[in-house]
């Protein structure tokens, strides 16, 4: 059984126990969060297509951890003495899927 689904503009697929990697939120470590944005469900062979979400179809996650992703971009020019290096760091959070109702 799985789940395709969407969080801040992006689709996921959601299977029991894996884990996702989705846009930061606020929340603890262990809390658990419902999303609620379901586009298919499938189980056993069938699948329930949404138009445009399937309805009372809901995926609980649990929070696991905060990961941080730091991207670095270097701007360099050769003979100019122009060297630029500039840090963006991006937080996430990584759930894990409890359950799939639908």
């Amino acid at each position: 059984m799985y789940a395709i689904l969407e969080d801040g503009s992006r689709q996921y697929r959601a299977e029991e126990g894996k884990t996702l990697t989705i846009d930061y939120r606020e929340c603890q470590a262990g809390q658990e969060l419902t999303l609620e944005k379901v586009l298919l469900v499938e189980s056993g062979g069938t699948a329930k297509i949404g138009q445009p979400l399937v309805a009372g179809a809901k995926v609980v996650v649990e929070v696991v951890d905060f990961p941080t992703i730091k991207v670095q971009t270097q701007l360099f020019r050769r003979r100019k003495n122009v060297r630029r290096l500039r840090g963006h760091t991006q937080p996430y959070v990584r759930v894990m899927v409890k359950q799939i109702v639908g």
